[in-house]
């Protein structure tokens, strides 16, 4: 068969059969994570533009987590009740213009104020899109869609760290707003191109009890996914954070970090796609295991990077592959455990662990770095990677263990506006 005919015949199968209101919500996406410059560089700004410590960057860091934390729970809520659209437009608008003030803050009080309201406006999103994917998408291809969704976040995230670091050489102050406005943006697209997608609440019987945050609260299998899941995002957050303030203390520039942070995103955009093929209908549990412990020790191997941005790189490589592995299949396992009209508080209560962990981690890094040095860092790191792999061995052998992703059924003729009613969603017009 000719290269042409294969390689098309890959990207029918990578690309093809999904919704068209799927691929404008991946497009808001895409634009969303090539402006998104501030949060990566916040800890180094407070660094090594403002001249605060490691531990108040940390503090900062760990209020936009709180946050994000408050947002997880509120705007999940919010995503059930008044739809993912309205939810997902509000987040858009109130995080382009906090991030907006955050570039003129000055004063300690002040800027940890505003960063905690772009965490709270910026993380208010995260359930409405999580929401959203699973709405759109039939559950036989939901991790390839995750996996494209997650494909889009680090196209953005590569080309913004590597740019935002060679600006920042420059100021700072353009990050912000340009951070801003293309949130603004997103904002446009989803108002102009998206429909509401929420399904309506199935009729239920007088004496059955309705979904609440309780029910999620008491659903067992599902908060130890979200528990283990918080252990990882604790790592996962010295990335941004830690990791950017131990670079600048080894003698490394704000251009190399973006270089090196920026690899994370190269390597997802090059590798996502061709390892969630080879990776389809593989024994789920063993994934999750591989992809903590990849997590986890990489983070752990920067403890050996001394002040070379090379050997930093490769630790980034590590990781990257372990995320890689574990994010479109967690996406997968929290999609599958989550009834239709429940989806927002779900994804609300999921995300919450990753908000906790912007909260906490942070901070018990920024102590660790400054009190007990790299070492204690990176150890924590890895070992906490051991004990989530543990966590989901555990898991996998107590549950039925389902495949990472079922194969996807040939690709059907997409509508060119609109939803079908026989999905059970509103077909309304954007």
């Amino acid at each position: 068969m000719p290269v042409p005919d294969r390689l098309r015949r890959v990207l029918t199968e990578t690309m093809g059969g999904l919704p068209r209101q799927f691929w404008w919500l991946w497009t808001s996406t895409l634009v969303n994570r090539l402006g998104g410059f501030v949060v990566t560089f916040l800890a180094l700004y407070l660094t090594a533009d403002r001249g605060y410590s490691a531990s108040y960057a940390g503090l900062v860091a760990s209020l936009f987590g709180l946050g994000s934390a408050v947002a997880s729970v509120g705007a999940g809520v919010l995503t059930d009740r008044i739809g993912r659209r309205p939810t997902l437009m509000a987040a858009q608008v109130g995080t382009a213009l906090s991030t907006a003030v955050l570039g003129f803050a000055d004063g300690q009080v002040a800027i940890a104020s505003v960063a905690f309201l772009v965490g709270l406006c910026g993380n208010a999103s995260r359930p409405a899109v999580s929401a959203m994917i699973a709405d759109l998408v039939p559950a036989a291809d939901r991790v390839r869609a995750y996996s494209l969704n997650y494909w889009a976040i680090n196209i953005g995230f590569g080309v913004s760290a590597a740019a935002a670091g060679l600006i920042a050489a420059h100021g700072y102050l353009t990050l912000f707003l340009l951070d801003a406005l293309t949130t603004l943006l997103c904002a446009v697209v989803v108002f102009v191109k998206i429909p509401e997608t929420r399904p309506e609440a199935p009729a239920l019987h007088r004496d059955a009890p309705a979904v609440s945050l309780g029910t999620v609260f008491r659903d067992t299998r599902f908060m130890a996914v979200v528990g283990l899941t918080l252990l990882l995002a604790l790592v996962v957050q010295q990335g941004s954070t830690t990791l950017a303030v131990d670079m600048g203390q080894a003698g490394i520039s704000a251009a190399r970090y973006g270089l090196v942070i920026g690899l994370n995103g190269l390597l997802i955009v090059l590798l996502q796609i061709p390892v969630t093929r080879m990776t389809e209908g593989r024994n789920r549990t063993a994934l999750l295991v591989a992809g903590a412990l990849l997590t986890g020790w990489g983070f752990g191997l920067t403890a050996l990077a001394g002040s070379s941005a090379i050997l930093f790189a490769v630790t980034v490589v590590v990781w990257t592959i372990g995320e890689i592995m574990n994010t479109p299949t967690m996406m997968g396992l929290v999609a599958e455990l989550s009834p239709a009209h429940a989806r927002g508080r779900y994804q609300g209560v999921y995300s919450l662990s990753w908000s906790l962990a912007s909260f906490l981690g942070p901070a018990l890094g920024g102590l660790l770095l400054q009190h007990a040095g790299g070492g204690a860092v990176w150890g924590g790191c890895a070992l906490l990677g051991t004990l989530a792999a543990a966590g989901h061995l555990v898991l996998g052998r107590r549950t039925a263990d389902a495949p990472a992703s079922a194969p996807a059924p040939a690709p059907a003729p997409v509508p060119d506006a609109g939803l079908p009613k026989a999905d059970g969603l509103r077909a309304t017009s954007a």
